[in-house]
């Protein structure tokens, strides 16, 4: 009987059998280049986050930073990355937790939401992180104009204005704080290293590797230099502590700027004060600020300067912390027409319900009022709006440990903390902006 497969006879040579001969199959080849077409308009859904972040950034005036572009038509050089691109990625990558520039640069060629972003333009970490802490007085700006459009809309309201403070983490490393004669050791130390850098560049192997080497040689006898500069102020801090055994200045030779303050779990180490001002009816942030003093008190009036310059006007209500305050913050808030909730200290020594000789007015007026149920009701909700701010910034937004040195530095990152936050808010409470 004949094959059905095969009518006329087996066409393989006779010995081959079918069994006998090797399986022939294909298998996985993953050093292969494939070109895939990719549409990018429509690799995200209608109503994407990203899609909502871009309709935000396109509202945004963002002349200042098209004013720092130096390519200009008709001259030479190679044009740099529309900055609407970088604003737009490092504001969804902040609402999305993500920090560091390396990984956001990977996220570009990996992640829809971040290939739609970068919609076909090359970016690299470099760029991306060069950008991030470039461009302090244009983020400041968009923060206001965050804050402008709510106002103006009556979402921000401006009767009542939370603050509150935390302590972050910063980039110094904890045993690198130095003695005055031990940072002169350093600074020689740093110098000599400059001179044999350069000596080696006269002698080029690698034009690339040399020249990291000469920028983390004059990077380092910066910071050591920035460090002994900054030693006599802290000195003098040091011996105007009342109540206190004064120890001897230190000073990073890393982070020449931060300081090292008792953090919220109890422990010291080298951090930054990041002050956020949040509008109590909108739950928006009208305010930032970064020091690297490890006390609030001095930092209510700079607060209520920064919300005049940037909105016009001063808070109905100030909620603050206990040490967020002195008296004459409680007096000079009063004289502008700020009414401010702050708590009674029963501990000995500090501010109680009974008056005093030496109070002013505005005192007198702010133990009684802190004495009344309305009062202390209304106060509960600084710790609901403030501390949720900080809460929400430190879990979501990166607010943990910022890999920045420099309070310039630090200051730009919160400022993107603080303008993702208000995107998100905008979005949430006036959705209609963005469809």
């Amino acid at each position: 009987m004949s094959d059905p497969l095969f009518p006329d006879g087996d066409p393989r040579p006779a010995g081959d059998g079918r069994d006998d001969a090797p399986a022939r199959y294909e298998t996985a080849n993953r050093d292969q280049i494939e070109l895939q077409p990719c549409d990018l308009e429509a690799l995200l859904p209608p109503g994407h986050a990203a899609r909502l972040v871009w309709r935000f950034v396109e509202g945004l005036d963002l002349s200042a930073f098209y004013a720092t572009i130096r390519a200009r038509e008709g001259r030479a050089g190679r044009p740099p990355i529309d900055p609407k691109i970088l604003v737009a990625l490092w504001l969804y990558a902040t609402m999305d937790g993500v920090g560091s520039a390396r990984e956001v640069d990977r996220l570009c060629y990996s992640h829809d939401a971040y290939r739609w972003l970068r919609g076909g333009v090359s970016v690299n970490y470099h760029t991306l992180s060069d950008f991030r802490v470039a461009h302090q007085a244009a983020l400041d700006d968009l923060l206001t104009q965050s804050i402008a459009a709510l106002l103006q809309r009556g979402i921000v309201t401006m009767a009542r204005v939370a603050q509150d403070g935390t302590r972050v983490r910063g980039s110094a490393g904890a045993g690198s704080f130095r003695r005055g004669e031990t940072l002169a050791e350093c600074l020689r130390q740093a110098r000599k290293q400059v001179e044999r850098v350069q000596k080696q560049a006269d002698t080029p192997v690698n034009a690339r590797v040399d020249a990291a080497q000469q920028r983390a040689a004059a990077e380092r006898m910066a910071r050591v230099e920035e460090a002994l500069a900054q030693l006599p102020a802290i000195e003098a801090t040091k011996q105007r502590q009342k109540g206190k055994r004064p120890t001897e200045a230190r000073v990073s030779t890393t982070d020449p700027d931060a300081r090292v303050m008792k953090m919220a779990d109890g422990g010291y180490r080298p951090a930054y004060n990041v002050q956020l001002a949040t509008d109590v009816d909108s739950r928006t942030i009208v305010g930032v600020a970064v020091t690297n003093l490890g006390s609030d008190r001095s930092s209510l009036v700079p607060m209520l300067a920064q919300l005049r310059t940037r909105t016009g006007r001063v808070p109905g209500a100030a909620l603050v912390d206990g040490g967020c305050f002195t008296r004459e913050a409680i007096t000079d808030a009063a004289a502008q027409g700020v009414t401010v909730y702050a708590p009674l200290s029963t501990r000995r020594g500090g501010p109680t319900a009974k008056p005093k000789r030496t109070d002013s007015p505005a005192l007198r007026e702010w133990r009684q009022r802190m004495g009344t149920p309305d009062a202390q009701q209304l106060y509960k909700e600084r710790a609901a709006t403030a501390e949720w701010i900080n809460a929400d910034a430190r879990t979501h937004r990166t607010l943990t440990a910022i890999p920045l040195r420099g309070l310039a530095k630090v200051h730009t990152w919160a400022l993107w903390i603080a303008v993702a936050h208000n995107m998100i808010r905008t979005l949430e409470i006036v959705p209609h902006l963005m469809t």
